[in-house]
């Protein structure tokens, strides 16, 4: 399976922009191609409180189409990030695009904290079968909880794609994330991230990565724009679960304790929840 990384520079609520360079990117793929992963919300950028509401469009809405449009020209799949209008509700969306249509959509589970209020999280994971192998989307933040891996983990994924909009000074926090999410699900990986400049003064840190069911890294990008194609081998995801399962092998209906033992040192009560009646832990302090 060969998936090309598409890690472009973007402008933020520029659709037109933004658009024009997806469909470039589609037009100009190799032949033998099955699949364009492009960063988060590459359609619309990241848009202000101000931009939001002109620039997000249902899932049915021009840019969408045009980007079916294109994929169905080039006998290509896309995965693709834009800021989604449902109803008046708004989420930061991708979108696996085959030439049959829309195979998966995932609305972003995990907000960065300057995407709160603005779009709101979306409610479920999913997966889909693609081409013989089980994939699912993840979105940025979502990379750094690892349940969120695990939950795809739980509904069989064997390729986990990430569209990223990561930016400094968090390139090596996402580095570390995305092996160790393909390492623990025992599947592939692969993130594509924006780069350059931002609105606000951001910098996207680039670093799009392909990575094996092992964790080894299979391509790590740069900081400036690139296309990269890396070509899968599949049979590795049988060979990385052929001596053990994590997934199977995990042991989780076993209690906990929280074992107190004296050290010489004062113990403060600091409240677990908040609120009178709250569960409460004992955490200790230099006398």
């Amino acid at each position: 399976m060969k998936i090309e990384l598409v890690q472009l520079t973007g402008r933020d609520g520029d659709t037109a922009y933004n658009l024009e360079r997806t469909l470039q990117a589609i037009a100009s793929c190799a032949a033998d191609t099955d699949l364009l992963i492009f960063p988060e919300t590459q359609l619309m950028g990241f848009a202000s409180a101000q931009q939001l509401a002109d620039v997000a469009e249902p899932l049915d809405g021009p840019s969408v189409q045009a980007v079916q449009r294109a994929v169905n020209e080039r006998n290509v799949s896309v995965v693709i990030g834009l800021a989604e209008n449902a109803a008046g509700t708004f989420y930061n969306t991708s979108l696996l695009i085959t030439p049959q249509g829309i195979a998966l959509s995932y609305r972003k589970t995990h907000l960065w904290p300057s995407e709160r209020g603005l779009f709101q999280p979306g409610d479920r994971y999913a997966t889909v079968l693609w081409q013989g192998i089980r994939v699912g989307i993840l979105i940025c933040y979502d990379i750094e909880l690892p349940e969120s891996a695990r939950a795809l983990g739980q509904l069989g994924v064997e390729l986990i794609l990430v569209t990223n909009g990561n930016m400094d000074p968090y390139g090596p926090v996402h580095r570390t994330a995305i092996m160790a999410r393909a390492q623990e699900n025992q599947a592939f990986a692969v993130m594509v991230n924006r780069v350059g400049e931002g609105d606000e003064g951001l910098v996207f840190a680039g670093g799009s990565a392909a990575i094996d069911p092992f964790g080894r890294t299979l391509f790590e990008a740069g900081r400036a724009e690139c296309r990269q194609v890396v070509e899968l081998d599949l049979d590795l995801l049988r060979t990385a679960r052929q001596e053990y399962d994590y997934l199977n092998d995990r042991r989780l209906l076993l209690a906990g304790e929280r074992v107190e033992h004296p050290d010489g040192r004062r113990e403060l009560l600091i409240p677990l929840v908040g609120g009178e009646g709250a569960d409460h832990a004992k955490a200790v302090a230099p006398s």
